[in-house]
């Protein structure tokens, strides 16, 4: 992905000299919260002048158990996120599950993104390349950075060179996971922007309630090594009342942290730089 596609993504937003966010709640709940959650974010990011993608996921197919909330129908949260990126002129991504997902999600989405346990499924990084549309593939926790390559090739062998790679962690023993700062350089040489996913590296997974724990206390720390050693871009998932999130609520910040851990990283950024 060039800086010419990032510019066309960001419109006048663009900053080459800061990191882009990704950012809002795990999933579509209802449109007071998204538009709440945008609205604060981007006045944020305006004042910090980082480039702002708005996220939540217009259906969550990866939940832990079957009694888990899902979302509150397709074209309704996809109608939402749509509303959302129109309100406050900021692209908007959401994850895809399975390749016929890709062309629906696509006609309401800037950005899809590849959930990591998908990352190696040539079927879904494919058709998510025929749309068009930017393609962010999360590096699986299975996975290494260098084979990550594949992945990028696949995306751009079907047509489509506007690929993103994020790094979230990788699997430790049953319940945990780890991040390896060796991914971001190692996944920036295969061409891609590289982002830093700060809050599915937290995840706390295969509990025993059916419900994936977390450690958002770590957030900042995840956060500031990420920019440290050169990602691009954060994603970080954001909620008014986490407690009371309907997905991931273990692992997201609370939003009333946001703007504080922003300012912090945008100094490291001008330092680092």
């Amino acid at each position: 992905m060039s800086v010419s596609h990032l510019k066309a993504l960001f419109k006048e937003r663009y900053n080459p000299e800061n990191f882009f966010l990704i950012a809002g709640p795990c999933v579509v709940e209802d449109e007071a919260l998204l538009m709440h959650v945008a609205e604060k974010v981007s006045r944020i990011c305006e004042r910090l002048q980082i480039p702002y993608i708005f996220k939540a996921s217009y259906r969550k197919a990866n939940r832990t158990s079957i009694n888990s909330f899902s979302g509150i129908g397709d074209v309704e949260g996809l109608d939402l996120l749509q509303k959302v990126g129109h309100t406050f002129n900021l692209p908007v991504t959401t994850d895809i599950h399975s390749a016929a997902e890709a062309a629906m999600a696509a006609a309401y989405a800037d950005i899809l993104q590849i959930p990591a346990f998908l990352c190696r499924q040539t079927d879904i990084l494919i058709a998510a390349a025929e749309t068009g549309k930017v393609v962010n593939v999360k590096k699986g926790q299975f996975v290494s950075g260098e084979a990550m390559k594949f992945a990028v090739e696949k995306v751009k062998q079907a047509g489509n060179d506007k690929v993103m790679l994020t790094e979230r962690g990788t699997t430790f023993g049953y319940q945990d996971l780890v991040v390896d700062y060796r991914n971001i350089p190692i996944m920036k040489e295969h061409g891609v922007p590289v982002i830093m996913d700060c809050t599915h590296s937290l995840q706390q997974p295969n509990q025993t309630s059916g419900v994936t724990g977390g450690n958002p206390k770590l957030i900042s720390t995840i956060a500031k090594a990420a920019i440290a050693t050169g990602a691009d871009g954060l994603f970080i998932e954001t909620h008014p009342d986490p407690k009371c999130a309907k997905s991931d609520g273990a692992n997201m910040l609370h939003l009333d942290l946001l703007e504080k851990l922003l300012e912090d990283l945008v100094r490291i950024r001008e330092a680092v730089k």
